[in-house]
């Protein structure tokens, strides 16, 4: 491992979890690429973590972009440890017949196709790098087990990453490329704050559900990466202890 600290690639790293966990990897002395669409909230995540923070802005459902984002991470640092693919979006809120083609497309491009090309990026970077190896951490999502209802694009995505964490965990192997998913339940985000009347229930009433404090999301995320590549977590719950999941519905 690099003496200058391991590197890090975080998607999403804009906002909620993402920005948070880019955080906590600075603090912890990891070099770390924040990736995005949007450059400004990526830079206000940056701070003032000089070239330990790489500002790549880019649609993770876009091959061409992140090829261009592994490429800068490979060109800054010469080498990745670790991945945490979390980009991601919620789509339309609107029961299963009412869901557009552009509406399905679109969660389907961010959620799925783009934690697919990210992966696939650094699990190249890592089989190839020496010494070899590296992690991938997906972000699932408590919908990844027990979905929501009017949210079929987001659970069908989230359910698929369960099916992509374990084909990487399998792969990865042969080349020392250790794979693992949270799956995040109610934390305290701009997405939960999108809800301030309630969020909907399987009996279709709207009701608040209670939330956690993100820090705990993030210690998960730390403790997976905190491991020696022998060792790997490969799924992970954390969420707000009365939320409504087990026995959703």
């Amino acid at each position: 491992m690099n003496e200058q600290g391991p590197t890090a690639v975080v998607t999403g790293a804009g906002s909620g979890i993402g920005r948070a966990v880019a955080l906590a990897l600075l603090d912890r002395g990891y070099r770390v690429a924040l990736a995005g669409r949007r450059e400004q909230p990526l830079n206000e995540t940056a701070g003032g973590a000089g070239d330990r923070a790489l500002v790549v802005p880019a649609d993770v459902g876009d091959p061409a972009q992140v090829e261009a984002l592994f490429a800068a991470v490979s060109d800054a640092w010469g080498r990745l440890d670790l991945l945490f693919n979390n980009a991601g979006t919620f789509g339309d809120q609107v029961r299963f017949d009412e869901i557009t083609d552009e509406g399905w497309r679109a969660v389907v491009d961010a959620n799925l196709n783009g934690s697919f090309l990210c992966a696939r990026a650094a699990f190249r970077i890592m089989r190839d790098q020496r010494p070899q190896g590296g992690r991938i951490i997906n972000n699932g999502s408590i919908s990844a087990q027990v979905g929501r209802p009017h949210a079929a694009a987001y659970t069908t995505t989230k359910h698929a990453i369960t099916g992509l964490t374990r084909s990487i965990s399998l792969d990865g192997r042969a080349v020392n490329v250790a794979c693992g998913q949270i799956d995040i339940g109610n934390a305290a985000t701009e997405m939960t704050k999108n809800f301030p009347g309630g969020a909907l229930q399987a009996d279709l009433s709207v009701r608040r559900e209670p939330t956690m404090d993100l820090r705990h999301a993030v210690d998960g995320v730390l403790y997976m990466a905190g491991l020696p590549l022998d060792a790997n977590v490969e799924f992970l719950t954390v969420m707000a202890t009365t939320m409504p999941f087990i026995g959703r519905g």
